[in-house]
């Protein structure tokens, strides 16, 4: 008999692969070996304010829903200040797969 995977182990999973290729990702961005061969296209920038939009959030929900502090999405919308490359990184997940990303930080 096979073994079941639980909820948690999926979230692992999830989490563990999202950080596995945000890591390759910034360090693709920073020129460290460990990113060499790794082709990740970050995006110069990213609508914050239309991400969160269309997951129908407010800046507090949407902060609240991915572990980031209110301020800095409100500075990233107000544009104040930009994303850096992983935070840009992260926000283009958030923007196709919120669920993968909202399993991974539930743990």
């Amino acid at each position: 008999m096979s073994k079941s995977i639980t909820p948690q182990e999926t979230r692992d999973s999830d989490f563990a692969g999202i950080m596995a290729g945000l890591d390759e990702a910034v360090a693709h961005a920073e020129g460290r070996p460990e990113g060499a061969g790794v082709r990740v296209h970050a995006p110069e920038s990213v609508d914050v304010a239309a991400i969160r939009k269309g997951q129908k959030l407010t800046q507090e929900g949407f902060a609240s829903a991915y572990g980031l502090p209110v301020a800095t999405v409100r500075d990233w919308e107000q544009h104040r200040r930009e994303p850096d490359t992983g935070s840009r990184l992260l926000l283009k997940v958030i923007q196709h797969e919120p669920e993968a990303v909202r399993r991974a930080l539930a743990g």
